[in-house]
C-alpha cells in the first residue's frame, strides 16, 4: 500500500520523495510493530487492507500537499504478516520550516490511522488472536 510517487517502506526512501532544496526541513516517522497492546505480549500482527485503501493513503497524502507551508510529502502503511519491530506505517513531509513538517507529518500519522479501511489481526504469545475494525 502506498501513495503516488513513493518507491517504498523505507525512510531513506520516503526522505528522497520529499527532498526538495528549498526545503529548511524535513520530517520523517517510522511507526513499528511493538511487542505488546494491554498489558499482553504481542508476538505479530496481520493488517488486511480493503482494495480502497490505497486510495485513502493517497488521499490523505495529497491533503498534506495542499496545507500551507508545506513542500511535499508521502506515506506508506503496510499490509500482510508483520513481526514485532517491523515497519508498519513510513511518513514524511518537507517544509521551510520545522514546525509546519512536524505538524503535517503527525498530521498523516493521525490521518491513515483514522481513516485508512485496514482490520488488524494482532497475534498474542499465549496463542490468543484479537481482531480490530477499520474506520
Amino acid at each position: 500500500m502506498e501513495a503516488s510517487g513513493v518507491r517504498g517502506e523505507s525512510i531513506n526512501e520516503l526522505t528522497l520523495d520529499v527532498d526538495d532544496a528549498a526545503a529548511g526541513a524535513t520530517v520523517t516517522f517510522r511507526g513499528v510493530v511493538r511487542n505488546h497492546d494491554g498489558g499482553r505480549p504481542v508476538d505479530r500482527i496481520e493488517y488486511v487492507g480493503h482494495p480502497s485503501a490505497d486510495e485513502v493513503v493517497r488521499e490523505v497524502v495529497a491533503e498534506a500537499r495542499a496545507r500551507a507551508g508545506i513542500i511535499a510529502a508521502a506515506a506508506v502503511h503496510r499490509v500482510g504478516l508483520l513481526e514485532v519491530g517491523d515497519v508498519a506505517i513510513v511518513a514524511a513531509a518537507s517544509s521551510a520550516h520545522r514546525v509546519d513538517a512536524f505538524t503535517v507529518c503527525m498530521w498523516i500519522v493521525d490521518e491513515v490511522k483514522k481513516r485508512l479501511p485496514v482490520w488488524k489481526n494482532q497475534h498474542f504469545s499465549d496463542g490468543s488472536t484479537e481482531w480490530t475494525g477499520s474506520p
